[in-house]
């Protein structure tokens, strides 16, 4: 019975859901959807004329941003994968912001209150009521501390749990159903896929899990100047309020007007793309949603980030294979990438290794043989996904995150200074670490120290314009 209910509630979402598609003529998405044929037919009838000039990445953006939080976060993940969408789609998805109207001030009161049973006044000398940031889970307000501290307090919009877990049901529902209909877009895995978004925004849905998040990267980044992590209040957090100090600094956007060049900017350039080679590889836990309202550079040059809902893991094994796969593209040794894949069992066997080697070196070579300044990694990931089904390579979806902060990391980096690749300052970084864990002096290092040393050395002796 419940079943019944659950699929008569998720067909007339469906229909919802087309509709909102058609008004922004967007229907593409759900052509592949089993039984959706039917909606279509009709809802194709209501699309609007006026956007038929836009490009559809730009339709489907608007039309996720009018659905609500769970797809903006969806159209963010889509963002990454060209392979199902192609490359224009997904470029106008990975512009996809994050942003709603906010909601009164008053009730971001009223729900501290009813977070911490007591008065606002009791918690902050003032508040104010004007928030500095609006999204879709929620949005941020500058207070000061009754002991004197400036800080920025996050409140969960009212109702977002319950919309989300009822927009999460759908996607999982949707997802089953093409597993089990559509027998060649099993390799893609939508259901795992599906339940990666679903923990990384039920992660959101309490703030105390994204206190966490930054007591652990602050934990990781102690004693490095370089990278700063916001500390937690946790006096004055719960599952709906998050407290951090107030930062201070530009937000992560290239200075100055167009066609102007200021010094700090390959600096800056340097600084993520070391930090976030750090938390990638040396921690294997990094920030997934590093877009440039989400940093911002000190007085003392120092990058900080903020915003810690959205984070990714990755084991060990899993950094081996991106550390072999990115060395080996950057160094054309596309024989190594291929074996690489092999190996990590994301190709079967039964593929010819050599065939595959041919299929990288055709997407290395038109993307490498650019101007270093040029390449990009995430592009390159995204052209391999390209090849994928050819030899029946499945999705790897703990990789999704990662694309996505690679694509946030390299605008940025573009935005900051045009003629520095952010890959190229981090690529000495990534082939030190392989050195420190998997080269003959790992074996006799102890392992506790295994874990930094080769940081330290490698930043040391690469490209002295950060002070990472």
């Amino acid at each position: 019975m419940f079943g019944l209910l659950r699929n008569g509630r998720n067909l007339a979402r469906l229909v919802r859901i087309s509709l909102a598609l058609a008004r922004h003529d967007a229907l593409f998405p759900l052509d592949r959807v089993a039984g959706a044929a039917p909606f279509l037919r009709v809802t194709r009838l209501l699309r609007r004329r006026s956007g038929a000039a836009s490009r559809p990445g730009e339709r489907l953006a608007a039309a996720f941003t009018e659905m609500g939080p769970s797809f903006i976060k969806l159209g963010q993940i889509l963002s990454t994968r060209a392979d199902l969408l192609g490359d224009e789609i997904t470029e106008d998805l990975a512009l996809l912001q994050d942003r709603l109207p906010p909601f009164p001030g008053a009730e971001a009161r009223a729900l501290i209150e009813g977070e911490f049973g007591r008065p606002v006044a009791s918690l902050f000398a003032s508040f104010d009521d004007t928030p500095v940031a609006a999204a879709s889970i929620a949005q941020v307000h500058f207070a000061v501390t009754t002991d004197g501290h400036e800080v920025a307090v996050k409140v969960l919009r009212p109702g977002i749990a319950r919309a989300v877990a009822r927009d999460l049901d759908l996607f999982l529902w949707l997802a089953r159903l093409t597993e089990r209909t559509q027998p060649g877009l099993r390799r893609l895995k939508p259901v795992e896929v599906v339940e990666i978004l679903a923990q990384s925004v039920q992660l959101e849905m309490d703030l105390r899990f994204e206190a966490a998040a930054a007591s652990e990267l602050a934990e990781n980044f102690a004693g490095d100047p370089s990278f700063r992590v916001p500390r937690v209040d946790w006096q004055r957090t719960g599952r709906t309020v998050l407290t951090t100090e107030r930062i201070a600094g530009n937000p992560g956007r290239r200075p100055g007007g167009a066609g102007r060049r200021r010094a700090p900017d390959r600096c800056a350039v340097a600084q993520r793309g070391r930090g976030v080679f750090k938390q990638v590889f040396r921690d294997g836990f990094f920030h997934a949603d590093l877009h440039p309202g989400n940093m911002f550079v000190e007085a003392e040059g120092a990058l900080a980030v903020v915003d810690f809902g959205i984070m990714g893991r990755l084991d060990r094994q899993t950094r081996y294979y991106l550390a072999d796969m990115l060395i080996g593209f950057l160094s054309g040794d596309y024989r190594r990438v291929a074996e690489v894949h092999f190996d990590a069992g994301y190709v079967p066997r039964r593929r010819s290794i050599d065939a595959f080697t041919q299929a990288c070196r055709s997407i290395g070579e038109p993307i490498l043989g650019r101007p270093l300044h040029e390449i990009s990694i995430a592009r390159l990931l995204a052209q391999l996904f390209h090849v994928t089904e050819e030899f029946e390579m499945e999705t790897q979806p703990q990789l999704l995150l990662l694309q996505k902060t690679m694509v946030l990391v390299e605008g940025v980096g573009r935005r900051l200074d045009p003629e520095v690749n952010i890959w190229s300052l981090a690529r000495p970084l990534v082939e030190q670490w392989m050195r420190d864990n998997r080269g003959p002096e790992a074996r006799f290092a102890p392992a506790h120290r295994r874990r930094r040393r080769g940081i330290g050395r490698a930043a040391r002796g690469c490209c002295a314009i950060s002070t990472s």
